[in-house]
């Protein structure tokens, strides 16, 4: 056999063998989402409870508070908001501006600029309605962005820790774990 037909043989074997070691399962993402999650967190205080009186402690020092038994969201309170006075009710729509991190790159050593809207003063299209999941706007944010407001005023701002499955829906096959800054608004009807 020539040495053409040879290669034109292996060349299949030889193109499989590339492809797979560039394709990670998705257990391998899971868990390079636990690692740049754990990596930051190592940095942080972090409480893996919620307070009894539901009173966080606030500011940029403030720890991240575990809000799920998993560990899906974490919670860094910058401003509680008024949350007697303030709180979302089921179905209301919620406005939010947001900038987050990929903590994969993060945990890299990236310096990414956050995306999202949060300096855009003029684009108020970020919302949901708060635990209405028949509505897209509250099923595409997906459930880790509305839970601080079980527990802060709507008037709040927060970090948040999330993993993918409780992020956006559309980026949930994707495995990345961002960390938001997010600040809420209640909407004017």
């Amino acid at each position: 056999m020539k040495l053409k037909n040879i290669i034109w043989l292996l060349l299949p074997t030889f193109m499989t063998l590339v492809s797979c070691e560039d394709v990670r399962s998705y257990t391998e993402l899971l868990r390079d989402e636990e690692k740049a999650i754990n990596s930051f967190l190592a940095f942080q205080h972090v409480i893996t409870t919620i307070p009894a009186d539901t009173v966080f402690q606030e500011g940029p020092n403030a720890p991240y508070y575990q809000l799920d038994e998993e560990g899906n969201v974490y919670m860094q309170v910058l401003k509680s908001g008024d949350r007697k006075n303030n709180k979302a009710e089921d179905g209301q729509t919620i406005y939010f501006r947001y900038g987050r991190i990929n903590l994969i790159r993060y945990s890299q050593g990236a310096e990414d600029t956050p995306e999202g809207n949060y300096g855009d003063i003029s684009d108020m299209s970020c919302y949901f309605k708060f635990y209405s999941y028949q509505s897209s706007s509250s099923y595409d944010y997906g459930y880790g962005l509305q839970l601080p407001l079980s527990y802060l005023g709507i008037d709040c701002e927060v970090n948040l820790v999330i993993k993918s499955q409780w992020g956006p829906n559309s980026e949930i096959s994707n495995v990345i774990p961002y960390l938001y800054n997010v600040r809420y608004f209640p909407s004017k009807n």
